[in-house]
């Protein structure tokens, strides 16, 4: 119920119509009215070129039948320079076309990959529950790869092959067969202008593919650290961010669409031209008396456009169905709506934010499918209060911790900040308003600097001094390992922190909640995973971090549980106890029980 579902047809035979439907494609088409200048220039210079392909057969014809019917050679040469300068506007054309359509499919397509990205990482986290990361990362990197391919170069090939084919049939039927052609000698110069410049395409592709690539990683990352972005409200930096690795990458393709329309445009005037070479050459045979021949030439032309046209439009059809696969998946993900959306009209928070929070008989569940997690839960946090939660392992207590900044909607009642249903307010609001310290900390792969300031810009972005991120780290007690770093606030943490251990990284996590500054902070077992000296210097922050805010404590050391004014217990999805510490272990009920076992087993609290 609270997951963003993709609808998948049911039936084969409507996949199978899918397939090959041109509506997905046509999708796109919206997405090309900012080019149609470069589109229009580009689709003149196809016909033209399309058209100075077709018209060579019969100038051939006319080639040789001056050489062997008027036996004039001024005609014969004027012919052939005639051919020479129709094959170098031909290369021309191709060049412009060839360059206009990469360029604007490599456009079309960082845009299309912009609006995906932004629209994915603005998901909430139990879309990506459903959904594999590379699965995700796949269609943002391969299914748009294969639409620029479509948009570049399929979809004008393909009005290429059919222009010959009906043109090619067409002017067959006017052509008597005079003449054999020998035109096989140009392909060893074909082959080599290829060799050439395909080692220069390949460098230029590897170049475009390692930019891609970086984006790809960016995004990623974010995808991986969801909770992490929405947290501290930063879907429009990441967006940003993207967006910046794509600017790299296009320049680096529309390098390639240079070499690949100059490869094309060469490869055309040297496959033409050499043939205007060896038929040049065989007319003058023709006028010694060695050769004899007709339009015959022109004829087996014709017949080879079509030829080459019909098995061209079979393999275009296969790279066709893989556009269309390709489109359809993309605008899939285009259509999928987050279940956690922003309201129509947002309530505003006053300022400054209280943190006064209530949970008014909650229920939830992660899907239909699935029992209930929690039922009727009820309780609040006044201002200032710290409120410990804790329960058995699988008891609902995560579950209410991700309620609270809308990461999961509540499936009935409601949860309050200051008095606002929290489904009422801006979905930026509601977080700034919120600080997460999860188990596990997560990190971006930048340096410790970018670390903790990445709390602080939020929607509104703004430059973070580094008075402020001094401040934090040392309020987070960060800054004394941190400046003895390699490079201090300069070094980089690797992916997700893997430079640091795991009590540094919860230290970077709180310092970046002390510069975030919410009103609510919630401590999800912050703790648990740490050493006795990381727990102690980790304790200590938390200890500045929660004075005089509103705070929720996924409760799992002792230490943890006895700071709290006041102890909730969740079983099975419902509030069973409540009350300090102290009376609660006199009570003698389920938090004595899970007490006892944390004193036999040293220091965790639930079971």
């Amino acid at each position: 119920m609270t997951t963003a579902v993709i609808h998948e047809p049911s039936d084969e035979p409507a996949k199978k119509r899918r397939l090959v439907s041109p509506a997905p494609l046509k999708r796109l088409f919206p997405r090309l009215r900012p080019h149609l200048g470069a589109l229009g220039i580009a689709s003149v210079c196809l016909i033209l070129s399309a058209a100075a392909g077709l018209a060579f057969p019969r100038v051939v014809q006319y080639l040789l039948d001056a050489a062997f019917v008027r036996h004039d050679r001024t005609v014969l040469d004027r012919i052939a320079v005639g051919l020479f300068v129709l094959f170098a506007a031909q290369a021309a054309f191709n060049f412009v076309q060839v360059y206009l359509l990469s360029a604007t499919g490599e456009r079309v397509i960082a845009a299309l990959r912009k609006e995906l990205f932004a629209r994915l990482v603005r998901l909430s986290p139990g879309f990506y529950t459903e959904r594999r990361t590379g699965e995700l990362t796949s269609r943002l990197s391969t299914d748009t790869t294969l639409l620029q391919t479509f948009l570049s170069h399929q979809l004008s090939e393909l009005t290429r092959q059919i222009l010959y084919l009906v043109g090619g049939v067409i002017l067959l039927t006017r052509t008597h067969p005079q003449l054999t052609a020998t035109t096989l000698a140009i392909v060893p110069i074909v082959v080599g202008a290829g060799f050439v410049f395909g080692r220069l395409l390949r460098r230029a592709s590897t170049g475009v593919q390692d930019r891609i690539a970086e984006a790809m990683a960016s995004a990623n990352e974010a995808f991986t650290q969801i909770r992490v972005v929405q947290s501290f409200t930063r879907e429009e930096e990441e967006v940003r961010r993207y967006d910046a690795k794509l600017g790299d990458a296009v320049s680096a393709a529309l390098k390639r669409a240079l070499i690949r329309g100059g490869f094309f445009g060469i490869i055309t005037f040297v496959a033409f031209g050499g043939i205007v070479v060896v038929l040049w050459q065989g007319g003058r045979l023709v006028l010694s008396g060695q050769l004899t021949a007709g339009a015959l030439v022109g004829f087996l032309l014709y017949a080879f456009t079509i030829a080459a046209s019909v098995g061209a439009l079979a393999s275009l059809f296969g790279s066709y169905q893989e556009a269309v696969g390709a489109a359809t998946r993309v605008f899939e993900l285009m259509e999928t709506r987050p279940e956690v959306d922003e309201p129509a009209t947002p309530e505003r928070l006053a300022s400054p934010v209280r943190g006064h929070v209530r949970f008014e008989d909650v229920r939830f569940r992660y899907s239909d499918e699935l029992p209930e997690v929690l039922k009727g839960v009820s309780f609040e946090i006044a201002p200032g209060e710290v409120v410990a939660l804790v329960g058995p392992s699988g008891a609902g207590k995560t579950t209410v911790a991700s309620l609270l900044p809308r990461f999961w909607d509540v499936s009935s009642g409601r949860i309050t900040l200051d008095g606002h249903d929290v489904r009422a307010l801006a979905l930026s609001d509601l977080r700034r308003a919120i600080g997460l310290v999860p188990q596990e900390p997560t990190l971006f792969s930048g340096t410790v600097r970018e670390n903790i300031a990445y709390a602080a810009a939020g929607e509104e972005s703004r430059d973070t001094t580094e008075e402020e991120v001094l401040a934090a780290s040392r309020a987070a007690h960060a800054h004394e390992f941190v400046e003895r770093l390699p490079e201090g606030y300069d070094t980089r943490v690797g992916e997700r922190g893997v430079k640091l251990s795991g009590g540094q990284r919860q230290r970077l996590a709180i310092a970046r909640i002390f510069l975030k500054d919410p009103a609510v902070v919630v401590l999800d077992e912050a703790t648990s995973s740490l050493d006795t000296e990381s727990e102690r210097l980790v304790e200590t922050a938390m200890e500045e971090l929660l004075r005089g805010r509103s705070t929720l404590i996924i409760a799992h050391r002792l230490s943890t549980v006895r700071r709290a004014d006041r102890v909730l217990v969740i079983d099975h999805g419902e509030i069973v106890e409540e009350g300090t510490h102290d009376a609660l272990l006199a009570r003698d009920g389920l938090y004595a029980k899970l007490y006892r076992y944390s004193a036999l087993a040293g220091t965790e609290i639930d079971a």
